[in-house]
Order: C-alpha cells, then structure tokens, then sequence
C-alpha cells in the first residue's frame, strides 16, 4: 500500500502511536472503526508498521564504504559508556563528519542505512545507539520505543553530545563537523546546534522539536530545517522558532514538504514520500557539501 492511498485520520492516529500516546492495540482498534467506502481501515494501519529489509538502499557489503560498530565513553550519560555504528568512505582520510541521530527508538536499520548513504557521499558518519546502555535496539520498534522512553532525557541528550565530540574529535575526521536526525533525533540536532555553538559547522533536523527560544542565541552553525507540511505537532513551534531565529541573525533555510507526513524520509513505511525524500536528502548532502568541506 502507497502512501496515496492511506486516509490522513491514519496517518495521524500513527503519529500519536509512534510517540507513544496510544500503543499498538489503540491504534489497530481506532483505525479499524475508520470507515472508508464501508470498508475498515485496519489494512491501511496495518501496511505503516515498518518494513526494513525490503527499505534498505546500502548495503552493509557495499564496496564504497567500512562500516563498524564502536564504543567510546560518555561521561555524564545514561550509563557512562556508548556504542555506536560508525561509517566510513572507502578510502584513507580524514572525511567531514556526519552525525546521524536516531527517531525515538534507537538505532534501528533506517538509521543505520541513512548512516551508510552519508558515507557514499564522502562523510564520516555516526549512527549512535541511545539505547546502547540499556541493551541496545532491540530488534523492533515498540520495544525500543519503550526503552527509549524509560531513559532519563538529559542524560540521552548527553549522550548524543557526548557522540558528536568523539566523532569531531576522531582520527578520520576534518573536525569539520554536520548533524541531522529524525524526529526525536531533529530536536537533538537543534539540542548540539544551541549547546555546541562553534563545535558545531552545519544541522539538518528534520521535523524535530524547536529549540527554547532562549537557547537560539548560542547557535553558530548554519541550518537547513525540513518539516512535513502535515505535521500539526512540530509545525505548531515554527513561528516562534522562526522569530528566534530571525531575532538572533542565525543563518537558516527552511523547507515545507507539500502534500507529507511527519517521517516522510523514512522509506520502510507508507508515510514516505519517495520525491520529498529525494529531494529532501540532495539539498541535505549539497548544504553539509557546502559548509563541511
């Protein structure tokens, strides 16, 4: 099923079960009284659930990159230590670095695979896994989402903090450092833009949560925000996000998807949107080209 023919009151009882509002059940149960032409709407809630292996477009094998998991120390996080899945461009070094946070369930395979893609385009890219102290993903999304949400906030932002310093810091990197994630992961991007200041070169959050308006004045880095224009939640904060920005002189570029939901870039799932994803990446990989290199 393609995401032209899912109801939007689907799309939107998703979004409400992927940030934990209501759990699967409610969800199944709530799409199965939609009626659409007399029919239920259970097969179209059904056809969101991720499917990774089928969504995957780099391999692990693939000849152009090194992949690795690592391991680093993270004073001040939720266990003191972290792993994560660095990837690296085939060749000697050092690469501008990328780091690539993660939705609000870990490292699953999608992150890992926009981590890979970074590296094709000649980038260091980290994947870090908040869920490492507790065990890591745990091989399905409700799950992690649990776990993720069982973490103490600050110490998971810490670690994410802690990730990008050990990426700029890294033998193969530039020290010229970017950043984009998904979701949870936009608003930790915009979280290391206010909090790494000049540490700190290029962010790319997509829909991610907008950063205390009293916090946009210790931004330095340049950003490239994308949102989905279906995405009441995190669209509700742009204006005043917007008036921060403008407030402060941060150099910014914002784009609205026309016609996508919240998630659109993630291709396991119908709520991708393969021309906004497209095109949402190229203008992602040309902005880290431009103030990484």
């Amino acid at each position: 099923m393609t995401h032209d023919n899912i109801d939007q009151r689907v799309f939107d009882l998703y979004d409400e079960y992927c940030h934990g509002k209501i759990d699967r059940r409610e969800f199944l149960q709530k799409a199965a009284a939609i009626s659409i032409g007399g029919a239920s709407a259970l097969a179209m809630a059904q056809s969101l659930f991720p499917r990774y292996a089928e969504a995957q477009t780099v391999s692990f094998t693939d000849e152009r990159i090194r992949p690795q998991y690592v391991e680093y120390i993270s004073p001040g996080g939720t266990s003191g230590k972290m792993r994560g899945y660095l990837v690296q461009p085939n060749g000697e070094g050092p690469f501008p670095a990328v780091l690539v946070i993660h939705e609000n369930r870990g490292l699953n395979p999608y992150i890992e695979d926009v981590a890979r893609r970074a590296a094709v385009a000649g980038f260091l890219a980290l994947a870090p896994d908040g869920l490492s102290p507790v065990g890591g993903y745990p091989g399905n999304d409700d799950e992690g989402r649990e776990l993720q949400r069982s973490l103490d906030p600050d110490e998971l932002l810490q670690d994410m903090f802690n990730s990008a310093r050990f990426l700029r810091d890294h033998r193969l990197s530039t020290r010229r450092l970017g950043a984009t994630g998904f979701c949870w992961g936009g608003g930790a991007v915009n979280y290391l833009a206010c909090r790494l200041g000049e540490g700190i070169h290029a962010a790319v959050p997509f829909y991610g949560a907008a950063p205390p308006s009293e916090d946009v004045a210790k931004i330095r880095a340049p950003l490239l925000i994308q949102y989905a224009a279906n995405d009441e939640r995190i669209n509700s904060m742009w204006p005043q996000f917007e008036e921060a920005l403008e407030a402060n002189g941060i150099d910014y570029r914002m784009h609205m998807y026309e016609g996508t939901n919240h998630g659109f870039h993630n291709n396991s799932t119908p709520r991708y949107d393969e021309e906004a994803a497209n095109l949402a990446w190229e203008r992602t990989i040309e902005f880290f080209r431009e103030h990484l290199s």
